[in-house]
């Protein structure tokens, strides 16, 4: 990866910990955790495997010395969303069930976001789409390279919106841009995206590393408050009603019907 140096040297386990992860890389160095999605062949699509991973991660994050946690991608995709391989796993209580546990892993998931105690940066390293844009209301602090677009095509695969950007997006950056993202499947440049409120700052590819590691080690001395805790409770209803909505359409033939498409354009691929 460019900028050596500049980003923490990646291990495979957080520093005072043994736990090493099958599906992200953890570091810690300068007061800075790192959480890095690491299945770069997939575009660091999400499986349940890594939803799981991640919970634990911030929870290991939330609890060790660092001042700030940071999250970001390996290889060229920050993350390209939930990956789709998930919905055809069928388990012996049929769909109900897996749209039932999906549910309640998305809830946990997005919870340890709304929850976690500490300075949250996003560090977008190219594309994000889906989970990994609508979460983004949760983080602190969002920097992105200059080639990332922004994409939550939920309409598209007959989904709905989570993590709490039903209530965030309009928050951020009015009602009528969140629905052309959120309804509409809009996909944002990252100058876009930042125009819109959904970033801090979009640095230059060449520069992107070096620029952001200098200003997080930065402010990783800095004492913070975090804006998320004001509103818990409401973001705890927020969530408990996006992932209702979902798991209905988790169950609806529409949404049954558009992965099943995207899964017969991919193999005509």
């Amino acid at each position: 990866r460019p900028g050596g140096t500049e980003a923490p040297a990646v291990a495979a386990q957080p520093t005072g910990s043994t736990k090493s992860f099958q599906t992200l890389l953890i570091s810690t160095e300068d007061n800075i955790t790192t959480i890095r999605l690491n299945r770069p062949e997939k575009k660091n699509a999400i499986t349940a495997e890594m939803y799981n991973e991640l919970i634990e991660a911030l929870d290991l994050a939330g609890k060790d010395d660092s001042v700030i946690t940071v999250i970001t991608g390996s290889g060229d995709y920050y993350c390209s969303g939930n990956d789709l391989n998930n919905f055809t796993k069928i388990p012996e209580g049929g769909v109900e069930k897996m749209a039932k546990d999906a549910g309640q892993l998305l809830r946990r998931y997005v919870k340890a976001y709304i929850d976690f105690p500490k300075p949250l940066i996003g560090v977008i390293n190219g594309p994000a789409v889906g989970v990994s844009v609508t979460l983004l209301g949760l983080f602190d602090v969002v920097y992105a390279t200059e080639r990332a677009t922004f994409h939550t095509p939920f309409s598209q695969l007959g989904q709905s919106p989570e993590g709490c950007s039903s209530y965030l997006f309009p928050k951020m950056m009015g009602a009528a841009k969140a629905s052309e993202m959120l309804l509409f499947n809009k996909k944002l440049t990252a100058a876009q995206a930042c125009d819109v409120g959904l970033l801090t700052e979009v640095f230059p590819e060449s520069s992107f590393q070096s620029e952001v590691w200098t200003r997080l080690k930065a402010y990783a001395k800095l004492p913070r408050n975090l804006i998320r805790a004001v509103e818990k409770e409401k973001l705890y209803a927020i969530n408990d009603a996006e992932v209702e909505r979902l798991v209905e359409r988790w169950l609806s033939d529409e949404c049954m019907q558009a992965i099943m498409s995207f899964f017969q354009a991919k193999s005509k691929l």
